[in-house]
Formats: structure tokens, sequence, C-alpha cells
């Protein structure tokens, strides 16, 4: 029984690392390319002059800048030879299939090949991308894309620099306007803490399965990795949901299909670790087997996937870098640690003495 249970949870481990390899490719190739951390904080200051409904931010911790225009006349961003680059209004969103920026752009590291009717001194070519009026766009000159850092954080790396403030100009009605903005060197944590917090707390919750599963501090012992499960996969939800709003998902609709489209695994992963909890508080058989499978799904696909974290200054989440990484760490002790729990409690239950049967006594002739 218990072979056979291990056996399906490998399966199914190793379904899911195959599926979420497969759908690798496709979301890295339709520029879904944020970053899982930067030692860069990227800021906007102001959009000047202030024009009504007219807004910028950056997201995706900083690798795209959004611009709102709820406006009633549209606004173009121009691109690096000051040619029209992107018009946002109340007709969608368009992009100028002449500008090179429309190329550059499409992904974080501007490696794209530029095809040859791309020319900046030709009249714009607006084809329709999106019908909204938001747009969010990779733009080279918010961003540090050199692989070394700046001199004077080569110099001084502990502390923090102002790398450069950035301009994007835009246009309206031939009026000039531009987003205005800095972007910052932050020195990065010290990664080793988090990851020692990690350990000590994971073997911590894995010495619960220590205790005879058969006994009333086993039984005990098991509501309390369910609860600490129920813990950790809110943990994993939490930080899925903060890496979807700072894309910049907008509304109810629009967080839920990001979560779908980008954080299928770890939203999944989080949501069975809640299901599997519920099940090992309600004490119901195969318990423990649920315990450790949710446990090593939630460690893998919510934990170590986003422990980057841990080695970088600024989060693609809307809160705090240091709320991020104890999301992410909760995330790890608590999936690691179950999984460490579950399979000890297996392991027990495999290893105790079977009650012999009970030979029938002989009735009086």
């Amino acid at each position: 029984m218990i072979r056979t249970l291990v056996t399906r949870a490998g399966l199914v481990l190793a379904g899911a690392v195959t599926a979420t390899l497969a759908l690798a490719a496709p979301a890295a190739a339709h520029g879904a390319d944020a970053p899982d951390g930067t030692d860069y904080r990227t800021e906007v200051t102001a959009v000047t002059p202030a024009r009504a409904g007219l807004t910028a931010r950056a997201v995706e911790a900083g690798a795209r800048l959004e611009l709102t225009n709820t406006g009633d006349r549209p606004v173009e961003v121009i691109g690096y030879s000051g040619e029209p680059y992107l018009r946002v209004g109340p007709d969608g969103v368009y992009e100028n299939r002449r500008s090179p920026a429309t190329y550059l752009n499409r992904t974080l590291a501007g490696d794209t090949r530029i095809p040859a009717e791309a020319d900046p001194a030709a009249p714009p070519d607006w084809r329709q991308v999106d019908g909204s009026t938001t747009v969010r766009w990779h733009d080279q000159r918010a961003l540090w894309r050199e692989s070394a850092p700046p001199p004077q954080v080569r110099a001084a790396p502990d502390r923090e620099h102002r790398v450069r403030d950035w301009v994007v100009p835009l246009r309206a009605d031939g009026e000039a306007l531009e987003i205005r903005g800095t972007l910052d060197w932050v020195p990065p944590p010290d990664a080793y803490t988090w990851w020692v917090a990690a350990t000590l707390g994971l073997l911590a919750v894995g010495a619960l399965g220590l205790l005879p599963a058969g006994s009333t501090p086993g039984g005990r012992a098991l509501a309390v990795l369910g609860g600490l499960l129920v813990a950790g996969g809110v943990a994993g939800v939490a930080y899925s949901v903060g890496r979807e709003l700072d894309a910049g998902a907008d509304g109810i609709g629009g967080l839920l299909l990001g979560l779908l489209g980008g954080q299928v695994w770890p939203l999944l992963t989080g949501l069975g670790a809640i299901a599997a909890g519920a099940y090992a508080l309600a004490r119901r058989p195969a318990a423990d087997f649920a315990v450790a499978l949710a446990g090593a799904c939630l460690a893998l696909f919510a934990g170590v996937a986003n422990a980057a974290v841990f080695a970088r200054s600024v989060a693609p989440v809307p809160w705090s870098a240091t709320t991020a990484r104890i999301l992410v760490v909760a995330t790890l002790i608590t999936g690691a640690g179950a999984l460490a729990a579950g399979a000890l409690r297996l392991h027990s239950a495999s290893r105790s003495p079977r009650p012999e049967p009970r030979t029938p006594t002989p009735s009086p002739s």
C-alpha cells in the first residue's frame, strides 16, 4: 500500500515538472519575462506637465513601464530615435510597426531582430494591439542593461546609489510631455541568512514526523502539520497574487487571467496545500500521504521557484522585499517540513507490526 502511494506521488511530481517545462518556453516567447527579483529599483516620479486621466508607474519590479490614459485624446510614447512608438487613448492601444522600439522592447534584454521595414524616419504604420486604455512596455531608458554594475556601485556595493534620472518623452495634440523617473542601485540582502532560517524551520516542522503516528501525540502532530500546511498554502497563493498585481493585473478578471496564465503552478500547489492541510486536520485516511505530496509540490513550485528573492533587494510584488522573503521562506518551511514529516510518518506506519489474526476458539462439544 505504502509503496503504491509513493509510486503514484512520484508520477504526479514527474508530470508536474514536465508540464512546467513544456509551458515555460511559450510563456517566455510571448514576453512574460518579468524578473524574479533585481537589485535596481525603477520608480516613476512624475508625468509632466500633469494631464487629467494620464498616469504612469513601474511594474514587474521595474521591468516595464505602464501608462494609462483615460482622457478623451490619445497620447503617443516616443521611441529611441524620436519617432512615434506607442499610442494609447480612448480607441485602444496601437504600436507603430515602423518604429525600431516596437521590436527592441519586446524582450527585457532588447535582443529582438529589427526587420528591414523598421524606419524611424518613415510615416507611422499603426496597428492596434489592445482595446484598453493602458499600455505596458520594456523601456531601455528606465533600465540598467549592462552585465556589470555602474562604476559607483563597484566602488561601494554595500551602499545605495542613484544610477541615473531618466525621461521617456510623450506627445499629445502636438504638446510635449514626459514621464520622469529614477533608477537606483539597492544593495542585495544576505541570502545565507534566509536559507539558514528556512533550513532550521523545515527541520523543526519535519521533526513532528518522529512522533508515533498511532499515538495521541502523533495525532496532535498531524493536526499541527495540517494547520502549518494551510498557512504555507496561503503564503504561496499570496505571493502569486502579489506577482500578478505587480505585473499590472487590473480587477478580479485580470487577476484571475494573470494567475492562470503566468502563476498557474504556484497557485495550484498553494491551493492543493490548503486542501491537504484541511484533509489532515480532519484526520482522514491517507492524510500522511496527502501531506507529504502537497508539501513536496508547495516547496518546489511555490518555494524554490521564488527563492531568488532571498538574494535580490527588489521583489516583483507590490509590498516590501522583506515581506516577500517572509512569504517565500514560510512556503519553503511548511512545504519541505510537511514532506519530511509525512515521509517519516509513512515510513513508521510501514514498519509497524501488524496484529496477528485471532485464532477462533473451538466451541465445546
